[in-house]
């Protein structure tokens, strides 16, 4: 099984939602003409909208783009209810089970037969994401007073790194390969980040996560006393600006200075029956 295939059926697997954060910057509030909130502004979007890195964002019909906006991910490593904000920060990445049908794989592949060792791997703590937005049809809901979902939840609306091949190489361990890119470890201040995204070969968004409105450790603590978060669930924590469209045949490349990057194709989707 190719390792993006695996990373995407246990990231499907594990996780139960996307939360996003709205307006989490305040020149991205103020740039779309909305007032900077004085509490997190909550969405969800479906598992079934992440698309892996290489992969194709879809322009629905009968929309001539997609706007983008580059976030950092936060991955849930364990469950969390009513967490305190002093604490919020254990609640992501860690270890993550296995399904039991995944062991057995393994055993085949490696012989091995120690069951409660393999039903465990590693679920890292940090991703680069796209939240694609039909901005149309969110300004058309947002004048209705009506849910954001068919604007922000279409399939392929959730590009979001994946794995390197080699990056757990040395652990010859297949089931250590995991969606979501970047280990805690690998980011030790959140707060001190730079998020970028080119179309093609133009710079459309870059800012500092220390520009965020609401912190990493408040918004686990703020979302867990109104949902349970679950391992696997993705937090993505809001937008620089820069946001504008993205049209089909026009390339997508984000990252976070200095860890990871992605690319992305745009393309028409095909109306169905065709």
């Amino acid at each position: 099984m190719a390792t993006a295939a695996l990373g995407m059926q246990k990231l499907l697997q594990v996780g139960t939602k996307i939360v996003g954060v709205g307006r989490n910057y305040a020149a991205h509030a103020k740039e779309l003409g909305n007032a900077v909130p004085k509490e997190p502004v909550l969405f969800l979007k479906p598992t079934s909208s992440y698309l892996d890195n290489g992969g194709t964002i879809l322009i629905p019909h009968p929309l001539e783009s997609l706007h983008h906006e580059v976030e950092l991910a936060v991955v849930i490593g364990k469950k969390a209810r009513d967490v305190p904000e002093a604490s919020a920060m254990d609640y992501i990445g860690g270890l993550m089970r296995v399904p039991f049908r995944l062991c057995e794989i393994r055993s085949l592949v490696y012989g091995e037969r120690d069951w409660d060792h393999m039903r465990y791997c590693f679920l890292s703590g940090y991703a680069l994401a796209l939240d694609m937005t039909a901005r149309e049809i969110q300004a058309s809901a947002k004048s209705a007073g009506l849910p954001w979902t068919v604007a922000k939840g279409q399939d392929t609306f959730t590009p979001i790194s994946s794995i390197p091949n080699d990056l757990f190489a040395n652990q010859n361990d297949l089931f250590a390969m995991n969606f979501v890119q970047l280990p805690k470890s690998a980011v030790p201040d959140p707060d001190n980040l730079e998020l970028w995204l080119k179309v093609d070969d133009e710079i459309r968004q870059k800012g500092p996560t220390k520009d965020m409105i609401f912190k990493i450790p408040f918004l686990i603590s703020y979302i867990s006393a109104i949902m349970t978060l679950f391992e696997g669930d993705v937090i993505l924590t809001g937008t620089p600006p820069g946001v504008s469209p993205v049209k089909a045949g026009q390339k997508v490349t984000a990252g976070i200075t200095g860890l990871v990057d992605v690319q992305f194709n745009c393309e028409k989707r095909k109306r169905p029956g065709n």
